[in-house]
């Protein structure tokens, strides 16, 4: 997963300086081409996303990133009993909630498999059924991060460049993978895995390897949830069980070394650093319908020539003048790391676009999801891209697409995106609009962790 950068609270110009991901690892370094480029300003009014985070919790690990020692990664469980009481956060879950898991085993010593374990426990008196809504997780080597056209139909889920991206595209279409059972119950006081997986490095080209792992989960009772990491000790050892899981729990620590510390939210001068996250962030889904005003029921379509922006996943040093932090808040964290869950990964938007042309000819109306350069404040009229674009994506992830055509005919697609930051691209679907007429369209998503934010949404109308 890219870093969301490293800028100047300052100053409201890009900056890509400490931009750094796994894909840096894997191609050396990032290059940006020095060539002389044009730089295109699309001069429209980019506005906040109407809507906002439900209050669904999400247990959200993903620090340290790259795991170089056994230890606990992010436990929910109380600190009674337990060796090092602060590598506990003391924050039962119930209802609905999801899980995100993104770590990754960089350069492990003697090339030992990196286990990571989920370890679901019922603290109460009665038994307790987690029901597994969907669930997904994969290995970097069966998702390498490779480069893809900006554009390619994805309806059978074979398209994907990244664990992340693969993971969160199983998820958006409610696939329960195979593994993962349809329920766990849990009797009073017992654990159990949710899951017990491997991060191999041992035999590849480059002893790097990660995974992503995103669950949508209903637990009918309170449950106390852990991610854990464990080095085998020999390259044939089996899987540890829930015993040794479970003694780790009792008498391990944080695993090290940590991540980079954030930056305070009350500092406003010097540089963002953003963090890993490692906690319950407040918000799995937001839903918005996107209309002229909070009192309308439909998006006029803008002016032929003309466009208007939607801000997605904007965040502290990235608002795109919007003024809107869209990132989840922490209900539980650890001290040293991220004050908020910032990138929204493994978050679903469900945005629904109620067009209507209100002229007397016919208008073709186009949709594009893109990635502009990142800023706070516009320092210009509108959002920045440049041609060429910088050469590093920002965006690897897939998309749902309902809408009626221009023949009347219901199409459900899933598209891939693959684009870089900055990057002039074609609309994602284009619709003929006749007269008086009202079209609506859904766009999901799942955010993905191979990705960086902000983008933009942008609807607009063709000369």
């Amino acid at each position: 997963m890219p870093y969301l950068g490293i800028m100047s609270i300052s100053q409201s110009k890009f900056t890509i300086g400490a931009i750094a991901s796994l894909a840096i690892l894997l191609s050396s370094s990032l290059v940006v081409s020095q060539t002389t480029y044009k730089e295109v300003v699309q001069s429209q009014q980019v506005r906040p996303l109407p809507g906002k985070l439900d209050n669904i919790p999400v247990f959200n690990s993903n620090s340290p990133e790259g795991v170089k020692s056994d230890g606990i990664l992010l436990s929910t469980f109380p600190s009674i009993d337990k060796k090092v009481p602060t590598a506990h956060l003391n924050y039962p879950l119930q209802g609905r909630f999801d899980l995100f898991a993104h770590h990754f085993s960089y350069y492990p010593k003697d090339s030992r498999t990196l286990y990571l374990g989920i370890i679901a426990n019922n603290p109460g008196k009665k038994p307790v059924t987690i029901n597994v809504l969907a669930a997904s997780s994969y290995l970097l080597q069966d998702a390498p991060y490779v480069t893809l056209p900006a554009y390619l139909e994805n309806n059978d889920g074979k398209v994907y460049s990244g664990p992340g991206d693969r993971a969160v595209s199983d998820v958006l279409r409610g696939v329960r993978q195979a593994g993962f059972p349809q329920k766990l119950i849990l009797a009073p006081g017992e654990s159990k895995m949710l899951l017990n997986a491997p991060i191999p490095v041992r035999d590849l080209a480059k002893a790097v390897n990660g995974r992503s792992t995103l669950m949508q989960l209903n637990s009918n009772g309170k449950v106390y949830i852990a991610s854990l990491a464990m080095f085998a000790a020999q390259p044939s050892d089996p899987k540890p069980t829930l015993a040794q899981w479970q003694q780790l729990l009792l008498a391990g620590s944080l695993s090290s070394p940590r991540d980079k510390t954030p930056t305070p939210p009350e500092q406003t001068s010097g540089k963002l650093i953003y963090g890993r996250v490692a906690g319950i962030s407040q918000g799995a889904q937001w839903q918005a319908i996107l209309t002229d005003n909070p009192q309308a029921k439909n998006l006029t379509i803008p002016a032929p020539g003309q466009a208007i922006s939607y801000g997605i996943n904007t965040l502290r040093g990235g608002r795109l003048g919007t003024e809107q932090v869209q990132t989840a808040k922490m209900l539980a964290r650890y001290p040293d790391t991220a004050y908020e869950a910032h990138g929204n990964y493994g978050v679903l938007y469900n945005l629904s676009i109620p067009l209507v042309n209100s002229n007397k000819e016919a208008r073709t109306v186009t949709l594009t999801l893109a990635t502009p350069l990142k800023e706070d404040k516009l320092s210009q009229k509108g959002v920045r891209f440049r041609q060429p674009s910088l050469d590093f994506p920002f965006f690897r992830g897939t998309v749902r697409l309902r809408y009626t055509d221009d023949n009347g005919k219901p199409q459900t697609r899933y598209v891939h995106l693959w684009h870089r930051v900055g990057q002039v691209i074609d609309p994602l679907l284009a619709l003929k609009m006749q007269p008086s007429s009202r079209r609506e369209v859904q766009l999901d998503l799942i955010y993905p962790p191979d990705s960086t934010p902000p983008q933009v949404l942008t609807i607009g109308t063709l000369e």
